[in-house]
Parts: structure tokens; C-alpha cells; sequence
């Protein structure tokens, strides 16, 4: 894991200084996730690590399980 890459909890989704600025970024990611076979398409949740891909792809310093971004 690289200094710019952490562990993410829930926890922070809650906190508004964890959100990317930049919007086409989280929108990016979360395209790669759509087109991903491990990602359940009725929830967006992902089958690797169970997270919520909506709310995952939006936090900085959250990465893929995969290192698809």
C-alpha cells in the first residue's frame, strides 16, 4: 500500500473532508466498476471486498481490490 492509498473504513463516509473534489474522477472509477465482473449490479457492491462501490469510489485514498484504479 502506498502513501497515497489507506485502509478506508465506513466510518469515513461520514466525514465530507474524505470526498474527491473532483467529480469526474469518483465517475471514472466507478465506470471501471460497472464494467466489472465482481461487482453486483443491483446493490453496486462489490463481491472482492463488500464494499458499497457508490460510496467507495467517492472517498480519496480508497483503491480497487483488483488495481483497477
Amino acid at each position: 500500500m502506498s502513501d497515497q492509498e489507506k485502509e478506508v473504513s465506513i466510518l469515513d463516509a461520514f466525514n465530507s473532508k474524505n470526498y474527491i473534489q473532483d467529480l469526474t474522477i469518483s465517475d471514472a472509477r466507478l465506470d471501471i466498476c460497472k464494467l466489472c465482473p465482481e461487482l453486483i449490479k443491483l446493490t453496486k457492491q462489490c463481491k472482492k471486498c463488500g464494499c458499497f462501490m457508490a460510496i467507495k469510489t467517492k472517498l480519496t485514498g480508497a483503491a480497487c481490490p483488483l488495481g483497477k484504479w
